[in-house]
């Protein structure tokens, strides 16, 4: 009785891996791209129910800031913008002149910072990114959108509507895609559309 394998044998079982192994890859690939989106769409909704927590709190701006309550409360800005490098921007801030939307320039600080142009300071606690291969595909009501929480309740302020909703999909696969949504009364829900 002969106990080797013949070289059909391991032909065979290298051809059954091979087959498994271009079934299997390319599907993990596609799942560790949804799974950074939905790493995405998880860190930013806890992103701004930190930004609401700060408002409620009434926490104090940095050194840099003055060490001073804003204004305005705190907010996220978000951005849809092809020439920037990232294809968006979103950004944590103070709401220093209580205008209810981001100012990225100013000589003030946020102490001195009054409603009107040029009254204010750049606003910018944290720029936040995203996984990379993950995009804001759509903002709505409209792009900029900033969403900004005002204690002590908080009051929730959208800029141009009652519901903010942010769509963040993968880069090479836009039709899979996942959404924010924040709502006046300061419920943050995640979902899938």
């Amino acid at each position: 009785m002969n106990k080797a394998f013949t070289l059909l044998e391991l032909t065979v079982v290298a051809a059954i891996i091979t087959i498994l192994a271009l079934i299997i890859l390319p599907n993990y690939r596609q799942e560790e791209k949804q799974s950074a989106l939905l790493r995405s769409v998880h860190k930013l909704a806890q992103d701004l129910r930190r930004t609401e927590e700060m408002a409620i709190s009434a926490q104090k701006t940095s050194p840099e800031f003055g060490e001073v309550f804003p204004k305005g409360g705190y907010g996220i800005y978000f951005e849809i913008n092809d020439a920037l490098p990232k294809g968006y921007r979103i950004i944590l801030f103070a709401d220093c002149d209580g205008e209810g939307d981001f100012d990225s320039w100013g000589s003030f600080t946020c102490a001195e910072a009054t409603l009107g142009p040029g009254n204010s300071c750049d606003e910018t606690i944290q720029e936040i990114t995203l996984e990379e291969g993950i995009k804001i595909k759509n903002l709505s009501p409209l792009s900029p959108l900033a969403v900004t929480f005002k204690p002590p309740e908080p009051e929730v302020s959208i800029s141009g509507g009652n519901i903010a909703t942010i769509t963040l999909s993968l880069k090479d696969n836009p039709a899979i895609t996942r959404t924010i949504t924040v709502n006046k009364a300061g419920l943050i829900e995640t979902k899938k559309p």
